[in-house]
C-alpha cells in the first residue's frame, strides 16, 4: 500500500522561471517554491502581517 503524500501542489506558474505553492496536509501551512535555473527556494507563504498562510483542513 502507498503512502500518501504529505504535501500537496495547489498552484504553478510559469516554465523556465517556476513558482509554486504547496500545502501540508497535516498543518495547512502553504509555501511558497520558486526556481530559476539551477537555483531555488523555499519559504512559508506570509500574510500581510507577517502570519504564516494557513488553508483549511479538507482531507482529515
Amino acid at each position: 500500500m502507498a503512502k500518501e503524500q504529505r504535501f500537496e501542489r495547489v498552484y504553478t506558474q510559469g516554465a523556465l522561471q517556476i513558482t509554486e505553492i504547496w500545502v501540508d496536509k497535516e498543518t495547512g501551512v502553504n509555501y511558497l517554491f520558486h526556481a530559476s535555473g539551477n537555483a531555488g527556494g523555499l519559504t512559508p507563504l506570509l500574510d500581510r502581517d507577517g502570519k504564516p498562510v494557513v488553508s483549511p483542513l479538507l482531507n482529515r
